[in-house]
């Protein structure tokens, strides 16, 4: 027997900005900014199934939302790693390009120090050296964006063990090395050259 999404839900399917084809944004205001859809809502209900969130199929499990996010770059960014497995086990692809800058769900969590999805989304594959519209790889956003700390120390480990190319520059010729070193960001630095 069929599992009926929470009344409070509804599917994303039945969402008037969401289709399995990709968005049809809904301007929520005069200034044509979009409302979270319900694919967003359901990460923010902690494990939800992704049946709720998907529609109950596959052909749901890769979409995306308004923003071109899909399910597991916005579980990536909420650095909620439980449901990117769900989501893995119902056909969801660690690989999908989304967003804007046409990145990935490990480079935004590479950016936003998100370690356990980090993890995650290595461990199934995500691209390591995909370049998104920035020319900013996930090793590179750990570094730019990130403060220097334990949590982004963690993730160039973590991108680093996995094999991320080290040499991929920016689009003004700094790699991610390079970035380290001017942002006085020792310990990271050390990480590269181990």
């Amino acid at each position: 027997m069929a599992c009926s999404p929470p009344p409070h839900l509804g599917t994303i399917a039945a969402q008037s900005n969401f289709s399995p084809r990709g968005p049809t944004p809904t301007p929520s205001t005069a200034t044509g900014e979009h409302q979270p859809t319900s694919l967003r809502s359901s990460v923010d209900a902690p494990h939800l199934p992704l049946s709720y969130a998907t529609g109950r199929t596959r052909t749901h499990s890769n979409a995306l939302e308004s923003d071109r996010y899909d399910i597991i770059t916005i579980a990536a960014v909420a650095n909620d790693a439980e449901t990117i497995r769900v989501a893995l086990r119902h056909g969801a692809k660690a690989t999908n390009i989304t967003s804007r800058y046409d990145g990935t769900a490990l480079i935004a969590a590479a950016h936003l120090g998100n370690v356990e999805a980090v993890r995650v989304l290595v461990d199934a594959g995500a691209p390591l050296d995909h370049i998104n519209n920035l020319h900013w790889t996930a090793l590179l956003e750990a570094v730019i964006l990130g403060d220097g700390g334990p949590r982004h120390r963690t993730i160039v480990k973590i991108l680093l063990d996995a094999g991320a190319d080290t040499e991929i520059a920016d689009a003004s010729g700094v790699t991610p090395l390079g970035h380290a070193v001017s942002r006085g960001y020792t310990d990271m630095a050390k990480l590269f050259k181990t």
